[in-house]
């Protein structure tokens, strides 16, 4: 890891009360604005084996303020899952696009992750709320009582995580070292809502027949590239890097001066874009393994091979192809969403306005 800047004069370390830094604490200034203003940010997990698993989510400031959050559906839970079994997380907020502030600085946080699925129809109303106050051009001309009908969407699993380590850097380049936050020493975390009765969901999605074709299409198509590893701690590491090349099994990656020094092992590769004004999203992501630096290949030159690409959901294209995927995927989703409330002994949630 490179030597850390300090942090500066003023940016005051969240006080922790039972465990948890108290609402309305500071964060340092100069990255709480990328908190509220992020349209996207990698979320990354880690699976049973210890491999790390990383897609962009949208985030939201937790309704504390001392929280990162992130959700994911409920008829899909493994990401909440994987932070349930091991709350190792990382958020990379490193996609300026759509974002109010100028020359919004990257940052990467790690943390503790609790998982809320105690309450189901309370997670739904708040997701019905924050997503259309966020992104209101995703919904943006669909009537009510059609986003009435895509429960299976709206129902979610709230992933709550307290920082405990910040790295941000001014940009995606990496060039310098980054600036450091951390949270006082003895800090205790809160714990995730009790897993549910019964086995997950299986894999609702195919995986894509051809790795390689699918990374040359990401190559063209999709700006945002993050490369995600594990730490010695057991942390996840997410950080941006340039792909240089897709070579033999696997790529050819650039990382900047300033960039922490990977461990080689498992890891994931992810390809991701979206407009400025958020409708929608396309997503790749890889996974394989890191090697060392090259030392004849340049600086800050790492290979990452043995790749596959994991079952993906884009939601891209325009109104009509967009509409029609939702539909055909609520379809397979409805029944997965009817069990996952059954196991945790709950109704299905309703989608409800505020105004309703």
């Amino acid at each position: 890891m490179p030597d850390s800047k300090k942090q500066a004069d003023g940016d005051a370390v969240p006080s922790a009360a039972d465990g948890v830094p108290a609402p309305g604490s500071r964060w340092p200034g100069v990255v709480t604005g990328v908190f509220e203003e992020s349209v996207t940010a990698e979320f990354a997990s880690l699976t049973a084996t210890g491999r790390p698993i990383a897609a962009p989510a949208t985030p939201y400031v937790g309704e504390a303020g001392s929280t990162l959050d992130v959700s994911t559906g409920l008829s899909y839970p493994a990401k909440a899952e994987r932070a349930r079994r091991n709350p190792k997380v990382c958020l990379l907020y490193g996609d300026p696009v759509g974002s109010r502030i100028n020359d919004q600085p990257v940052v990467m946080v790690q943390g503790f992750a609790a998982v809320r699925d105690a309450d189901l129809q309370k997670n739904a109303d708040r997701y019905v709320a924050a997503s259309i106050r966020k992104l209101p051009d995703a919904t943006k001309g669909a009537p009510r009582f059609v986003l009435k009908q895509m429960n299976w969407y709206f129902s979610r699993i709230w992933i709550e995580v307290t920082p405990v380590r910040m790295l941000w850097w001014p940009d995606r380049s990496l060039s310098v070292a980054p600036s450091e936050w951390k949270v006082s020493e003895g800090a205790q975390f809160p714990a995730s809502d009790p897993p549910p009765a019964g086995k997950p969901p299986t894999a609702w999605l195919a995986p894509a027949p051809s790795w390689r074709e699918v990374a040359a299409e990401a190559l063209v198509a999709l700006p945002m590239r993050d490369l995600t590893v594990v730490a010695g701690d057991g942390f996840p590491v997410c950080v941006p890097v340039e792909v240089v090349d897709l070579d033999g099994d696997g790529f050819v990656l650039r990382l900047g001066p300033g960039a922490p020094v990977l461990q080689g092992g498992p890891s994931c590769l992810t390809f991701h874009g979206h407009p400025e004004v958020f409708t929608g999203q396309e997503n790749r992501t890889f996974v394989g393994s890191l090697g060392s630096p090259d030392p004849n290949g340049g600086a800050g030159l790492y290979r990452f091979a043995g790749t596959r690409v994991l079952a993906d959901w884009s939601k891209a294209g325009g109104r009509i192809r967009s509409s029609l995927d939702f539909w055909l995927k609520g379809r397979v989703l409805k029944p997965r969403l009817r069990a996952e409330a059954a196991r945790r002994g709950q109704a299905v949630p309703k989608v409800r306005f505020r105004s309703s």
